[in-house]
Formats: structure tokens, sequence, C-alpha cells
């Protein structure tokens, strides 16, 4: 469990990095799904100290996921959103309401519980078609990400956290799944790849495109319960013997803290400066003055 509380303070951490690099690289196409992204993101110190911190995340994630069920790393690695919203007051000088100080502490008591209440990992190693389905559900997401581009603005950022989310939860069942990284007959290795790639590319988009916000909340629902799912029902996963209310209980708590704080998925965008095209420096960008008789907002006045 400490492991998995270590990753979500380096997950955390570097979706802050990771946002404001995101935020500051040119836009796209405005695909959901855009590789060059990653690239114009990564000329960025902030983005590459992010990906840093990803990458010791991913091993301490990784140690917990063999030793704690996937339900309680899924928790912990969602509570990543209340070190990210210490982080966001810290580094972006973002105000905590009391609300959302309280939440920070809800997802801790969330947190406190799941410990307690956690057992042991399942003994269950999943059969082949639980591997292929894995390989497939990576697939999806990409194509998830592709359709994205072709939708409003809200739904593009809420299929992009999901897509994203799942990604990721691709990852946590395939680490339970694989017992040898030579073994390359392994689906669950494609799909560990897979699915944190295609969770990278699709976050990296929803942190620039759309409301990030509800690309976060869906990022939280889709790294969480699908994967939980998966280990209690095919894994063998369970909590302390007469502590089931207890495990329950701490996840949905840790899970909703969360969601409450899904707004530090989001950065305050930058103030727009004075447009150089008009003459007074606060037109619309036309190039017209806004002199007697016009409306800045609605063009000229009819005659009357």
């Amino acid at each position: 469990m400490v492991c998995a509380l270590g990753a979500a303070v380096c997950f955390g951490t570097a979706s802050v990095l990771q946002a404001m690099a995101a935020r500051a690289a040119q836009p796209g196409t405005g695909s959901g799904v855009d590789p060059a992204l990653l690239l114009r993101a990564a000329r960025q110190w902030r983005y590459l100290a992010g990906l840093g911190l990803d990458a010791v995340g991913f091993v301490l994630q990784i140690v917990a996921l063999r030793h704690i069920p996937i339900y309680a790393v899924g928790a912990a690695l969602a509570a990543s959103l209340a070190v990210t919203a210490v982080a966001a007051a810290r580094l972006l000088r973002v105000r905590l309401s009391g609300t959302e100080w309280g939440a920070v502490g809800v997802v801790c008591a969330g947190l406190l519980m799941l410990g307690l209440a956690s057992g042991e990992e399942g003994s269950g190693t999943g059969t082949f078609a639980l591997k292929l389905g894995l390989l497939g559900v990576s697939v999806l997401v990409l194509l998830a990400g592709a359709v994205a581009g072709r939708l409003p603005e809200g739904p593009r950022a809420l299929v992009l956290g999901l897509g994203s989310g799942t990604g990721f939860g691709v990852v946590e069942v395939s680490v339970r799944l694989i017992d040898s990284v030579r073994d390359l007959r392994n689906p669950a290795l494609y799909a560990l790849l897979l699915g944190g790639g295609a969770g990278f590319l699709l976050l990296t988009s929803a942190l620039q495109r759309g409301s990030v916000t509800a690309a976060t909340a869906g990022m939280v629902l889709g790294e969480t319960i699908g994967p939980a799912v998966v280990g209690v029902v095919w894994l063998g996963d369970r909590p302390r013997e007469g502590l089931a209310w207890l495990a329950v209980t701490g996840f949905a708590v840790a899970v909703a803290g969360a969601l409450a704080l899904a707004r530090f998925g989001e950065l305050p965008k930058p103030e727009p400066g004075p447009d150089p095209g008009t003459e007074t420096g606060t037109g619309t960008g036309t190039g017209a003055a806004t002199g007697p008789g016009r409306n800045p907002e609605r063009g000229p006045e009819p005659e009357q």
C-alpha cells in the first residue's frame, strides 16, 4: 500500500507538470488522437520531468499490484488527484476552497479504510481468453480516441478521459497476468504496451482540448471500476475476512473524493492579450476601429 501511495504522489505531481506543458504546446488538427502533440510537448522540460515521475510511479505501481488487490491499487492511483490538487495549489497558486480541502480529507479517509480492509492479491492467473480480451480493449481505446476527434467538445473530453483511464486500467490488469517479459506469446504483454501508450496519448490530448475536468473524471472511473471488477471476478482478489463492507465503503469514498477534485486536471487558461488588428487594442480582430455607429460585438448598426 505504501508503494501504491508513492505511485499516486508521482502521478499526481506529474499531472501538473504535463498539463502545463500540454497547454503550452502548439495545437494540432483537433483530432482526439494526435501523436505529434507528444513530440511538441516533449520539447519542454516540464513534460520530460513529468515522464520521469511517471516512470518511477509505474515501477511502484507494479510492486503494489504484485502484493495487494487491484481495487486497492486503483483507488490509490485515483487519489493522485488529491496530490494534483495540493501540487496545483503550490506550483500554480490555485486556491483550494474548504470543500476541496474536505475532498482531499475524504480521499485519505477512503484509502485508510482500504488499507485496513485489503487482503493479499488473488491467486488467479487469468485465462488466455482474458488476456486476448485485454489486447482487444487496448485496440478499442485507440479507436475511441480517433472517434473522439469528431465529437462536440463536451462528449469529446469525456470519451478521451474514459479512453485514457481504460488504457491505464488495462495496464493494471496486465501486470497481474505477466509472469515473464520474455514470454512473447502472452497477449497481456502487448496489451500492457498498447494500453499504456494509448492511455498516455489520449490523456495528453485531453489535457489540451476541451474540458479536462470532464476528461479527468472519466479517467478516474475508467482506471478504477473496470480493473477492480476483473480482479474480484477473475483473479480472486478478496478483502480481509469479515471486512468486505469496509473495503467497498473505502473504495467508494476514495473514488468519490477523487471525482470531487476532478477540476484539478485542468489548468487556468492564459488571459488573451490585446488584438493588434485594432486601433484601440480592444476590438474583435476585424481591423476596424470601434467608432460611433458601430457595435464591436454586433457589427454595423442599421441606419434609421
